[in-house]
């Protein structure tokens, strides 16, 4: 008899390996590969069957199927609703992921809150890492007192699953999925084996009992979710928390939805009652100052499908070393420095000699393309000493050649800075006929279409603020 291979898998994504190695060859994670157990031989002589039984369902034409209609119930928080798609779905399964910290719990708390001063019956929040007594400090905090409102702490699932049969909740809230262990699966809590069953059962109770639930999973440094990635397949919803400990904002995007867009994101601030909604988070992305100064300049990226308004600041100074610096906070600095370069060059100004510095307002990451033109024209009235008026939004993506590129969803950006009152607007050629009326309405903002860089700066002039 031939003696059983041993394999091992990732707990990362789940690849095998027929031997150990130090790093998994598919998610490159260092660490992460561990024996499992013994393999079949393909030698033995075990094959799947070819041949196929009865289904208990006949597939359908695609016409047949009548088109449902998905009912959804508001949580009571209007932007939790928003990135989930509307509302809660009976028997959707969400995870909301984020770094340890960032505010998971007391999001979910509050949203537990809201859902049962709702009276739709008992909400259930279970808590695997801390006892229902610190979880009572932070309810008070945030004002969480509903009566419907249910907290236990537990590790093992069956007991979990005692409670939900014992109370029948209209929502359930688990804190964390990696906490809850299973007494018939090997492994230790938070392992690849146990968190893809614990996760697995979860769904199904979810779906059996159409009631929805909200899994709280941790994120590691890069923002991915820890764990096995099949866990993400298991669930309806997948939402990261993201946020900056030095500052209060939180960002809440959504990463996969069956039931509504997997590309919108809302915002929230810390508080020390709780988690505040930010409905227009463009105040918290742009300085409101009463004079405009050199080296500002505004623009509107894109999160997900929502437009929000940032400003990009600049400092051009001279050098005190030998080596001039380079500073860069929110933005890319490999593009930041390509985009010196290319200012440079259309400035015709020496910048490279001299010490650089590019940030952002209030922390925030900026990663849209469209946000070039703003940071050229940043550079460049920082090098002059010549500010932007504080009435010009700049819209565009800025080539190796000095092109100004169009970017996409350029009318819900144009209508996002005409709402906050700009009144000129910078586009890249050949806007303005995608823009209708916003383009060449008399009551609209101007626009103003370039199509190098060596244009908008030339213009920057007639954009200056002056003095009267």
């Amino acid at each position: 008899m031939a003696k059983p291979r041993v394999s091992f898998r990732c707990t990362e994504c789940g690849a095998t390996s027929p031997k150990w190695v130090g790093r998994c060859a598919e998610c490159q994670a260092w660490g992460t590969v561990a024996e499992v157990g013994a393999a079949a031989s393909s030698s033995s002589g075990l094959r799947s069957s070819t041949t196929g039984v009865a289904p208990t369902r006949r597939a359908r034409p695609v016409s047949e199927i009548a088109e449902q209609h998905v009912t959804r119930s508001g949580t009571g928080l209007g932007e939790f609703d928003r990135v989930i798609g509307g509302g809660l779905v009976p028997g959707q399964v969400v995870l909301v992921a984020g770094e340890p910290g960032v505010g998971k719990s007391t999001l979910l708390l509050e949203v537990g809150h809201r859902y049962a001063e709702q009276g739709r019956g008992a909400v259930l929040y279970v808590s695997g890492e801390e006892s229902v007594e610190q979880i009572g400090v932070r309810a008070r905090r945030i004002g969480a007192d509903s009566e419907a409102l249910l907290l236990a702490d537990e590790n093992d699932l069956a007991t979990l699953l005692g409670h939900i049969e014992e109370h029948d909740p209209v929502l359930v809230v688990v804190d964390s999925v990696q906490t809850i262990a299973s007494a018939d699966v090997d492994g230790r809590a938070g392992g690849m084996t146990q968190v893809v069953e614990i996760t697995s059962v979860l769904s199904r109770v979810a779906k059996s009992r159409r009631m929805p639930m909200l899994l709280i999973g941790q994120s590691t440094k890069d923002s991915s979710i820890a764990g096995p990635r099949a866990m993400e397949h298991l669930v309806d919803t997948v939402l990261t928390f993201e946020g900056d400990r030095h500052t209060s904002l939180r960002l809440l995007r959504a990463v996969k939805n069956r039931y509504g867009p997997a590309d919108e994101i809302v915002c929230f601030e810390q508080a020390d009652d709780g988690l505040r909604e930010v409905v227009d988070a463009s105040d918290l992305w742009r300085e409101h100052r009463e004079r405009p100064v050199p080296g500002t300049c505004v623009t509107v990226t894109m999160e997900g499908r929502r437009p929000m308004l940032a400003e990009v600041q600049s400092l051009v100074t001279e050098a005190t070393t030998p080596n001039p610096r380079r500073g860069v906070s929110g933005l890319d600095t490999s593009r930041v420095n390509m985009l010196v370069a290319v200012t440079e060059r259309c400035s015709r100004r020496r910048i490279s000699d001299r010490d650089v510095f590019v940030a952002t307002v209030a922390g925030a990451k900026l990663s849209d393309p469209a946000v070039d033109l703003a940071v050229c024209l940043a550079l460049a009235s920082a090098s002059m000493g010549t500010p932007v008026a504080p009435d010009v939004l700049v819209i565009g993506e800025v080539a190796l050649s000095g092109d100004i590129r169009p970017v996409p969803f350029l009318q819900q950006r144009v209508a996002e800075a005409a709402r906050l009152g700009y009144a000129r607007i910078v586009v890249p050629r050949g806007s303005k006929a995608s823009l209708g009326r916003l383009g060449s309405g008399v009551e609209g903002p101007r626009v103003t279409e370039v199509h190098h860089l060596e244009d908008a700066l030339g213009q920057l002039r007639h954009l200056a603020a002056v003095s009267r």
